[in-house]
């Protein structure tokens, strides 16, 4: 790569790996990262992988609703600025056929956060990284949101 990135970055092989067992034996939480970047996609992936996470990257809002359709998620990392849908619409979309998913979002424009506030107004609350998000915030996060239980079914049939 020739171009200079302005944003820091952290190797793959300073990712601590936090594998914990967390239920079942085997059982890894699913956790779906979208971003229309495959490279940051592909890597928070990896990432999350790493730690103990089955994190499935995906590059758009209509490709991760299919996924989850297929993969129940146990967590939604998102991006706001999506092609087609935005990372909220994903999100409440999500939201609202597996109640239990955990949202986070991350955004490095400063113009996502009135889409976030208008989300908010209509009683959709998600927490919100900005870019570039570091390794250590993005596992902590995902610990804290990490469910004991087995994958959860869709609220309702398709």
């Amino acid at each position: 790569m020739t171009a200079k990135s302005n944003f820091p970055t952290v190797p793959l092989t300073e990712v601590l790996k936090t594998t914990k067992d967390s239920g079942p034996k085997g059982y890894r939480p699913v956790v779906l990262v979208v971003d229309d970047e495959s490279a940051i996609a592909d890597t928070l992936a990896e990432i999350l992988s790493r730690s103990g996470y089955a994190a499935v990257p995906v590059y758009d809002a209509e490709s991760a609703l299919d996924t989850a359709l297929l993969m129940p998620p146990e967590m939604l990392i998102s991006d706001v600025m999506l092609p087609g849908d935005s990372g909220i619409d994903l999100a409440i979309k999500i939201r609202r056929i597996f109640p239990d998913c955990r949202i986070l979002l991350f955004s490095g424009q400063a113009a996502t956060s009135d889409l976030l506030v208008s989300a908010n107004r209509a009683g959709h609350k998600f927490e919100l990284l900005a870019k570039p998000v570091h390794p250590k915030d993005l596992l902590a996060w995902a610990a804290g949101s990490a469910r004991t239980q087995s994958p959860r079914q869709p609220a309702y049939t398709v």
